[in-house]
């Protein structure tokens, strides 16, 4: 049996303008499902926009009703043994973790539905902005499976006994319950998603890429931590950050009530 044309596309599109790098999900067929080779996919890309010193920000989207219906189940579902599980997952961790150590921020643009670890998706990318009609689950105990490796980036952005009840019950939130819980930053009507999106990258690309990169090493590194070490580790970096060229620049601007200009390096 052949396959369909959309079978033989590639399951990821990939766009650099102005140092944003769009990785857009592109298998609407399966809902965007994180297969092999998406999962493939999408760290290859990972891998090459963090030897890119002129990358500025990453989006990450989808085309189809579906943001990212999570794992393929059909396809784990015909390999039942632990060895191949386990690797499955560390596959799909080690590129979550690549979102996070990424030294530009990462923006999730969600226009559907995003659930087990489509919603992990989310809520491993340092911003969100979603659809309003965008709907948000870790529904794996429907089948008998715990959403375990979604749980880890779940809450670390909302309260526990939200992101327990939805672990447990398998119910999904709006976009606008995920507003408020902290899962998403922004929503929009589905029209006005590029332009939110758009918006946000603006004031982003207005940032020195230097100062960026330090603040989200940092804030990661401090949410882990105790306070007495986390504001160790924020005092060191505020140090190192404020004898770099573009705070030195910065300041300077302040004091002279001016815009900054920012050295052409990291402009």
């Amino acid at each position: 049996m052949s396959k369909s044309s959309a079978d033989l596309s590639p399951v990821l599109h990939t766009q650099d303008a102005r140092g944003v790098h769009t990785l857009t999900l592109n298998r609407a067929s399966t809902f965007n499902a994180l297969s092999e080779d998406v999962i493939a996919a999408l760290q290859a890309a990972l891998d090459a926009i963090a030897l890119d010193s002129s990358a500025r920000v990453v989006v990450i989207a989808a085309q189809g009703k579906a943001f990212c219906a999570g794992h393929n189940l059909k396809e784990m579902r015909a390999r039942p043994e632990l060895a191949y599980y386990q690797k499955l997952f560390s596959q799909c961790t080690r590129m979550m973790l690549s979102i996070q150590n990424l030294p530009v921020p990462v923006i999730a643009k969600v226009q559907g539905l995003a659930t087990a670890a489509g919603c992990q998706l989310v809520a491993q990318c340092d911003l969100a902005v979603a659809a309003s009609h965008a709907s948000f689950g870790v529904n794996g105990i429907d089948v008998g499976l715990f959403c375990a490796t979604p749980s880890v980036p779940l809450v670390r952005n909302i309260p526990a006994k939200q992101a327990l009840e939805m672990l447990l019950t398998g119910e999904f939130i709006t976009a606008d319950e995920a507003r408020l819980r902290g899962l998403v930053n922004r929503v929009v009507p589905v029209d006005a998603l590029d332009a939110e999106v758009e918006k946000l990258l603006q004031t982003l690309l207005s940032k020195p890429r230097e100062a960026v990169a330090m603040g989200k090493a940092l804030f990661y590194r401090q949410r882990e931590t105790g306070i007495e070490a986390a504001y160790q580790l924020a005092g060191q970096s505020m140090a190192c950050n404020m004898v770099h060229p573009v705070a030195q620049e910065g300041v300077q601007a302040f004091i002279e009530k001016r815009k900054p200009q920012w050295p052409a390096a990291v402009s």
